[in-house]
């Protein structure tokens, strides 16, 4: 497991005192432990800048998924998507479907159970909203957000077939089978291990390059 000590940030406050501050490196590591997820990254021949993605809970509460980044931040302005090499790696709980409760205790429904097509179609979604639009007109970014996002989970619905391809890479030092595609924007893998699902999403790095294993998150502080 790769391992780094975390390093210290200092949270800030508004000018008018209201409590706004950015959640310090040690609240959110915090949260990264409190998953019970088998976290995994890019291995050591990754020798880029690393940061913590997000972490996402379901309805229940229960935390469902998270991503670790590596390389360049999402293009934030005008010109910065054809500069960018990164790759995020994206761990999935193994959850099945579960009940969920109203605060009364009766029964409200439940939450759809995990799976690699979820994975994949999540990695979609990062990817295109990792690359806003800055080249189209600003009427129509948000529609075409929208689309993409679509897209990405229709596609994932069957992982055999195109636009999906079988595409083998370490995970652990073993053999892991992945679903991989490509887009205009970059390139998606979705697998199913034993202990989660693993995806990850990408640009500017060659997928074939890549090698996974289990990461320490303070190494991503």
């Amino acid at each position: 497991m790769l391992r780094q000590n975390p390093a210290d940030t200092t949270p800030t406050t508004s000018p008018d005192g209201v409590d706004r501050r950015v959640p310090t490196a040690a609240e959110a590591l915090g949260v990264y432990r409190q998953a019970d997820l088998p976290w995994y990254g890019l291995d050591a021949g990754w020798q880029g800048a690393r940061g913590l993605g997000s972490v996402s809970t379901g309805p229940d509460g229960m935390i469902e998924f998270g991503t670790l980044r590596h390389g360049d931040p999402p293009a934030a302005r005008p010109g910065a998507r054809a500069q960018r090499r990164s790759v995020t790696v994206l761990t999935m709980a193994r959850l099945g479907r579960r009940p969920l409760f109203k605060p009364d205790g009766t029964a409200a429904g439940s939450v759809e159970a995990m799976n690699v097509s979820a994975a994949a179609a999540l990695a979609g979604v990062g990817l295109v909203e990792d690359n806003w639009p800055w080249d189209l007109d600003p009427s129509v970014r948000q529609q075409w957000l929208d689309q993409q996002r679509e897209l990405a989970y229709v596609v994932s619905e069957v992982l055999a077939g195109e636009p999906w391809q079988p595409l083998t890479l370490l995970v652990g030092q073993q053999q892991q089978a992945f679903h991989y595609r490509e887009s205009p924007y970059g390139w998606v893998m979705a697998a199913a291990r034993p202990d989660c699902f693993l995806a990850a999403y990408g640009r500017g790095v060659s997928a074939y390059s890549l090698a996974f294993v289990r990461v320490d998150p303070e190494l991503y502080v």
